[in-house]
């Protein structure tokens, strides 16, 4: 029994890799399932017996590639420094898809169905680091909405590199990394700072979101964009610099 266990899973390995093998060698992204038989020397039957069909078929090849992927990920060590881990997150994710843009265009251009998906799981490990950041109080947001964030513009900016062919290091990825992580992450509280109370936190947020956009009375633009900036720091509950805690 166990034999017959271990044959099946050699089968459906050899499968994924044939199919896996196609895909990264199509320039469309696109094979048959007879291709994929004839170059894992398997029968169609056998095919829909391990996969169902072509869709099934590359749910768990996009499945098991990223597995991969993020098996190597999780294998780095930690820097101490949750935002330099993230930064290095997003550096790997957009070199992921720009690598493996076939695959990459499975997970997050088109999805196959319902199920849970990779990308499914790939945003799970990133609402549990936006979650140890919030802990550390170090978002501007809850872990949830920084994490819809985040995954938009990771998957927007990762896409348009893949349509315009361009590189895993390009200026782009980088300008709308930092731009995100400014928007979501906030700076690490000052020594000896004064706390921000509850209290300051609503009214600050309260201020914010009445501000109109543009310039405001005698202000010129730059100076609204840097008092929202600061209401926007003030909004977080917790430490923050500008004060005397005695």
């Amino acid at each position: 029994m166990a034999k017959e266990a271990s044959s099946s899973q050699r089968t459906r390995a050899l499968i994924i890799d044939a199919a896996a093998g196609l895909l990264e060698a199509s320039a469309s992204g696109e094979f048959s399932t007879r291709e994929v038989c004839d170059a894992a020397g398997v029968t169609a039957p056998t095919l829909y017996h391990h996969f169902g069909d072509k869709d099934g078929l590359l749910r768990e090849v996009a499945a098991d590639r990223f597995s991969r992927y993020l098996t190597r990920k999780q294998a780095l060590e930690t820097t101490g420094d949750p935002v330099e881990d993230f930064l290095r997150g997003w550096d790997m994710h957009v070199e992921f898809g720009v690598t493996n843009p076939a695959l990459y265009n499975i997970m997050y251009g088109r999805p196959i169905d319902g199920r849970t998906t990779p990308a499914d799981h790939a945003h799970a490990v990133l609402v549990t680091m936006m979650r140890d950041l919030e802990r550390a109080g170090r978002l501007r947001m809850p872990a949830g909405t920084a994490a819809d964030m985040v995954a938009s513009a990771a998957v927007g900016v990762t896409l348009h590199l893949i349509r315009t062919r361009a590189a895993a290091d390009d200026h782009l990825s980088a300008l709308v990394r930092d731009a995100v992580t400014a928007a979501v992450i906030s700076p690490p509280a000052v020594p000896g700072a004064a706390s921000v109370t509850p209290q300051l936190a609503r009214a600050a947020a309260q201020l914010e979101a009445e501000m109109p956009h543009g310039s405001v009375g005698t202000l010129r633009a730059s100076e609204a964009t840097l008092l929202r900036e600061w209401l926007a720091q003030l909004s977080v509950p917790g430490p923050t610099a500008g004060g005397d805690p005695s």
